[in-house]
């Protein structure tokens, strides 16, 4: 399989058509070769619009929903990002690029070492990768916060973690069939929630739900 032309029809067939406009993250996109995050079984769909499993039966986020969720964020070089739920890398990958750093939590030990093996082989060093729960995270300050899977509601100490000089963070919420992602944006202690689009993906797996969920 010819995975660059798979790789360029994804960016200009499935992403820009899905509003996806600003160039770092197309141009991003268009570096990031997916077919390393996804399980050898699955390399021949690596860039088909649809949801792939993981190795531990959870499921990545289609690129489309990645894309517009960082495209949210308007990422700079200076930002340093929060991602909860690194789930394959893929997203993590992408973040690495358009910011300073990135501190990636994941719940699941096993999956997150799959994921650094995956980012290994594209030679960032901007990445933290963390085993815990990230939505219990209570100390620290980010630029930005990406949360990989739904939530029914956002968590406040999430909120209290955005710099208070306009961080933002992106995260859908509520639950099916109802979907929304949502921009949140901290100024002071002021916060401005928008609707992105609507959405409808599996459950982040949180420690704290103690039952079943999905984590990307």
């Amino acid at each position: 399989m010819d995975f660059d032309t798979a790789r360029f029809n994804m960016v200009e067939q499935q992403i820009r058509p899905w509003d996806v406009l600003d160039f770092d993250v197309l141009d991003a996109l268009a570096e990031i070769p997916r077919e390393h995050f996804v399980l050898p079984e699955q390399k021949d769909y690596a860039y088909a619009d649809m949801a792939l499993k993981l190795a531990n039966g959870y499921t990545m986020l289609e690129p489309k929903v990645v894309a517009r969720m960082a495209q949210g964020l308007q990422l700079n070089k200076n930002d340093n990002v929060l991602e909860i739920g690194t789930g394959s890398g893929y997203a993590t990958a992408l973040l690495a690029i358009l910011a300073n750093k990135v501190t990636s939590y994941d719940i699941d030990e096993t999956q997150l070492l799959a994921a650094k093996e995956n980012l290994a082989n594209l030679n960032n060093d901007n990445i933290e990768c963390v085993h815990g729960d990230g939505l219990q995270l209570a100390e620290g300050q980010f630029d930005a916060i990406y949360v990989g899977g739904s939530l029914e509601s956002i968590p406040e100490n999430l909120k209290n973690l955005l710099n208070p000089k306009g961080g933002r963070m992106v995260a859908i919420v509520g639950a099916a069939p109802v979907q929304h992602c949502v921009l949140i944006t901290r100024q002071d202690n002021t916060y401005t929630e928008k609707v992105l689009f609507d959405a409808l993906v599996c459950a982040l797996q949180n420690q704290a739900q103690n039952k079943k969920t999905f984590t990307f």
